[in-house]
């Protein structure tokens, strides 16, 4: 099994991205979630999730693990396939597919292109106590705030420094939010720390 793929973007679209890993061409499939992450990146990592069926093979690739893990919970649930699950993170990021699940909003899942009342009740009666329980162990585990894994990385170190986890939390969000370029781990940190 490929549990990532690391290297450059050689060629990125908003449904797929080639990933040049040594002179191999990983293609995978992709959501607009993740290609709103990579977007501006020349390369990185990607967590995989291979998927055989008997006409093929394709590669899903994910910008974080918790979009990975909320898609094999989307394709677990009878009616949804790889495409739709995909679809669905294109639609919606995985934050709003977790809290319409788990309040129920079925409508907001049937405004997700192959979507219909059937199935979007079967998501909600299928997932929403697993997905509780996933947002639950989020939202401790990151002050209730879902940071990108570079994000979480600066907090950590910041927290590390000695500085309390809600002013790092917020001085992360300062930067996040003014940035007008990706940062690289070092820099974000020392933006972070001018906005303490």
């Amino acid at each position: 099994m490929i549990a990532f793929v690391r290297g450059k973007f050689a060629r990125k679209s908003p449904s797929q991205v080639i990933v040049d890993v040594n002179g191999v061409g990983y293609e995978l499939q992709i959501s607009l979630h993740t290609y709103s992450f990579i977007s501006n990146k020349e390369e990185g990592q990607l967590v995989t999730y291979l998927h055989i069926t008997e006409n093929g093979q394709t590669l899903f690739g994910f910008f974080e693990q918790t979009e990975k893990e909320l898609f094999l919970q989307l394709i677990s649930v009878s009616g949804v396939g790889a495409s739709t699950a995909r679809m669905m993170l294109s639609g919606l990021n995985p934050d709003e597919i977790m809290k319409a699940i788990v309040q129920g909003n079925t409508k907001q899942l049937e405004g997700v292109k192959g979507i219909g009342k059937k199935t979007a009740e079967r998501l909600v009666l299928e997932l929403r106590d697993k997905l509780a329980k996933v947002q639950t162990e989020l939202s401790v585990s990151t002050g209730a705030n879902h940071f990108r894994s570079v994000e979480q990385d600066v907090v950590q170190a910041l927290v590390g420094l000695g500085i309390a986890r809600p002013m790092a939390e917020s001085a992360v969000k300062k930067v996040s939010l003014s940035a007008k370029e990706s940062l690289s781990l070092e820099e974000f940190i020392k933006q972070a720390l001018k906005n303490l």
